[in-house]
């Protein structure tokens, strides 16, 4: 702990009954900060987000904002803002009323407040949109006006709680910009939840992976998506296919037992592997020549994806799929070799 952290979490713990929701989870968020908790549902980053706003009690453990303890503290007496997935606006209240809220329960003096809601909707673009109510703005709109009542408060950390995943995808990433840019000309802290791996890639200081109310892996995105720390972490960040072998005397086989013409540049341990590789890395047939790390396997079926082609294909009961950029001048049905980097290659046991 230190000064110099906008946010601690120390060994925290949250159970409903028998579940664990959160389990001895720590975790610093450094002045200026965006790091994302991700994960899939029951994961606990809710859970935990939750636990920072002062919407769920501890069972054990410590949060600190600044290098207090606030832990025993009532949301309202936190130094933070949350943005809802609904945006929470109040439906009687304008744009303007609707960000003075959190100003006026500090009570922020008059000239002092209108300043702030000025500039919290010049920030946020909707400068003229101090008079209109929450059903005339668009749902897009509304999140700028929850998003620009959290900064008008200017907590010492916002918490955003999955703000755009009601939002249609087109809107979705046009906000997921939106804040990527006010965090990067803002610098504030945050803490960010959401199940959408495209966010936390594009928008994090860093991602924290959530699994089972634990935290497996938390580091830069880059880091996350090129160095994985688990089996875990690897499949659930990105697409990959999985290869289940077994390395006997003389052969390697599929889970059924069947031979497979598969060729690896490293020999596996005798026993179960798990080999997993992003289809973005695979090469099909002419240029998999001189790769290697071959399979020779069947296509079984083709998808068109728009800017390019996935090639699901079968060597006994092992699949894998692969993405192409064009037709590759094999129909389906017809053998062709697949092959990969060792470097793009991740072997489990």
């Amino acid at each position: 702990m230190t000064e110099r952290t906008a946010l601690e979490l120390e060994s925290v713990r949250r159970c409903f009954g028998s579940v664990v929701a959160v389990d001895d989870v720590s975790l610093s968020v450094a002045p200026g900060e965006f790091v994302t908790l991700l994960g899939p549902s029951g994961s606990g980053k809710t859970s935990t987000l939750r636990l920072i706003g002062g919407f769920e009690e501890l069972d054990a453990g410590a949060i600190r904002i600044k290098g207090e303890r606030i832990d025993h503290l009532p949301p309202y007496r936190r130094d933070t803002a949350t943005i809802f997935q609904s945006g929470a606006l109040f439906p009687h209240k304008t744009v303007a009323e609707n960000v003075a809220y959190g100003l006026r329960m500090r009570k922020v003096e008059r000239p002092e407040r209108d300043e702030r809601i000025r500039q919290a909707l010049e920030i946020v673009r909707l400068q003229g949109y101090e008079d209109r109510y929450p059903s005339q703005l668009s749902g897009g709109q509304k999140q700028r006006v929850a998003l620009a009542r959290s900064l008008a408060v200017r907590p010492a950390i916002l918490l955003f709680d999955e703000p755009l995943s009601a939002l249609d995808l087109s809107l979705r990433l046009q906000l997921r910009g939106e804040i990527k840019r006010l965090h990067d000309e803002l610098k504030f802290s945050a803490i960010y939840v959401t199940h959408d791996q495209g966010e936390a890639m594009a928008m994090s200081s860093r991602v924290a992976v959530m699994n089972k109310g634990r935290i497996e892996q938390i580091d830069r995105p880059e880091k996350i998506f090129h160095g994985p720390a688990n089996e875990f972490v690897f499949t659930f960040i990105g697409e990959s296919c999985c290869l289940p072998v077994r390395r006997g005397a003389s052969e390697v086989t599929d889970r059924n037992g069947q031979a497979v013409a598969l060729i690896l540049q490293n020999s596996l341990p005798e026993g179960d592997s798990r080999l997993y590789i992003r289809p973005s890395r695979l090469k099909l047939a002419a240029e998999a020549q001189g790769l290697p790390n071959r399979l020779t396997a069947t296509i079984h079926f083709i998808e068109f994806l728009g800017d390019m082609h996935r090639y699901h294909l079968k060597a006994g009961a092992l699949e894998v799929f692969a993405d192409h950029a064009g037709p590759i001048g094999h129909d389906v049905g017809a053998l062709i070799d697949v092959g990969w980097r060792s470097e793009d290659m991740k072997v489990f046991r």
